[in-house]
């Protein structure tokens, strides 16, 4: 992707979350018709679906031969990383948003040929915004985020997870993780993918476990983590894939690869 091109596209995309976040906030005390999708749990209301087909006029009409991964289904369906791909969760964590109207987050990443090129995460009640380009830093609102620290210890490190890390028949075995929670100093659910992965770009968490993730929940947070030296993979180390649903294990290089060790005694 030309740089200069880049540029024009995150300034755009950067408007564009900043003017969705105010209409969120404009809009998030009228009725917000929720429904469910997956199952009881898995909320979507009328601001989502709203937010989401926002982006797409958007982009459609700036980018035409820009396609678009979005959660409510307004963009594309690409099976190939050519060009390039906005990926896209309107708000990410609904239910926070539902719920308590504060711990969401607009999330916006873009790839050019599959490359992590641009990633936004507008947490939209705290007015801030972590933001990256590719190659020229991190950064939430205007301070640039430092690379991670490559000397952490697990037993002093604070982990994003829920609680079905802990639930029989998962993808883990729950007595391993109840080590390996032992084992660090404490673990975290903030209910937002998105900021999860902002939090360990800025240093405060060390670590986020996710066991099943639409890409549209991490891509921005990968880009942004990727930035000052953090590490994604799937629970079996295999690299993130920006098409499909995944598990999560993102942290900074000092701490995946014991991560990763930990886990795999515990496959089923």
């Amino acid at each position: 992707m030309d740089l200069r091109h880049r540029d024009t596209i995150y300034q755009n995309a950067k408007a564009w979350v900043y003017e969705a976040g105010k209409i969120i906030k404009e809009q998030m005390n009228n009725p917000l018709n929720i429904e469910t999708k997956s199952d009881a749990n898995d909320l979507v209301t009328i601001l989502d679906k709203q937010t989401e087909k926002y982006f797409v006029e958007k982009i459609k009409d700036k980018y035409p031969d820009h396609q678009i991964i979005g959660e409510e289904g307004y963009g594309d369906q690409p099976k190939e990383l050519d060009g390039t791909i906005w990926v896209i969760d309107p708000i990410d964590g609904t239910m926070n948003f539902v719920h308590q109207k504060k711990f969401f987050a607009i999330s916006v990443g873009i790839l050019h040929n599959g490359v992590g090129e641009i990633g936004l995460i507008y947490d939209v009640m705290n007015d801030t915004l972590y933001h990256v380009k590719r190659g020229e830093g991190a950064f939430r609102d205007n301070q640039q985020l430092a690379n991670l620290s490559k000397d952490k210890q697990l037993s002093e490190s604070i982990i994003g997870m829920n609680y079905f890390w802990l639930c029989e028949n998962r993808l883990v075995d729950y007595r391993v993780m109840q080590d390996f929670i032992r084992t660090i100093r404490g673990a975290r659910t903030y209910g937002s993918a998105a900021l999860e992965l902002a939090f360990i770009a800025e240093g405060t968490l060390d670590g986020y476990l996710s066991m099943r993730l639409s890409p549209w929940d991490v891509a921005a947070g990968i880009i942004l983590l990727q930035e000052v030296g953090g590490v994604v993979s799937d629970v079996d180390g295999n690299k993130w894939d920006p098409l499909n649903k995944s598990s999560i294990v993102a942290s900074n290089a000092a701490l995946h690869k014991t991560i990763l060790e930990i886990i795999k005694k515990g496959r089923k």
